[in-house]
C-alpha cells in the first residue's frame, strides 16, 4: 500500500512539474477560442498584365510588342507603385527593322516608364490593372517615336 501511495505521489509531482514547465497548469489554461474568418476588403495594388495574361507587380522586364518582340523594356527600377500610378527608369530595346525586322538590330534607349489608369481587369475583375503606359525618352529615342509616347495596355 505504501508503495502505491509513493508511486501515485511521484506521478502527481511529475504532472505538476510538467504543467509548471509549460507555464500553467492544465486546469488553469483557457479553452481555445473558436476560429473565425474575417473578410477583408481588397486593397491590393494594381498589376501590369504581360503578353501571356500573367499579372505582375514591379517587373524587371516587360514586352511591349507581344506579336513580334521588337520592343521590350528591361532593367526596370521602380520608384513608385501605388493605386494611382507606377513609375520606373529603365531601357527600351527597340528593333530598327532595317532593312526588315528579321535582319534588323536592337538599340537601347534610356526611358522613364509611367503606368496609370488602373481599371478592373476583364479576366479577373477583382484585380485592378494599369490600362495605359507612357514612355518618356530623356535623350535619344527611336526615329519614329516622339519624346513621349502613350499606349493603351491590353485587358
Amino acid at each position: 500500500m505504501q508503495l502505491r501511495a509513493l508511486t501515485t505521489t511521484a506521478a502527481l509531482f511529475a504532472v505538476a512539474g510538467l504543467a509548471t514547465a509549460a507555464g500553467t497548469s492544465p486546469a488553469a489554461r483557457p479553452a481555445p477560442a473558436p476560429v473565425t474568418q474575417t473578410v477583408q476588403q481588397r486593397t491590393d495594388l494594381p498589376v501590369l498584365v504581360d503578353c501571356l495574361w500573367h499579372p505582375h507587380v514591379r517587373p524587371a522586364d516587360f514586352m511591349l510588342a507581344c506579336g513580334d518582340g521588337n520592343s521590350r523594356l528591361a532593367s526596370l527600377h521602380w520608384t513608385r507603385w501605388d493605386v494611382g500610378s507606377a513609375r520606373a527608369e529603365g531601357v527600351n530595346w527597340v528593333n530598327d527593322c532595317k532593312p526588315y525586322c528579321a535582319a534588323g538590330h536592337f538599340h537601347a534607349y534610356p526611358v522613364t516608364v509611367r503606368l496609370d489608369r488602373a481599371r478592373p481587369w476583364k479576366k479577373q475583375p477583382q484585380v485592378s490593372h494599369y490600362s495605359r503606359i507612357t514612355l518618356t525618352y530623356p535623350a535619344a529615342r527611336p526615329e519614329q517615336f516622339g519624346p513621349t509616347v502613350s499606349y493603351p495596355l491590353w485587358d
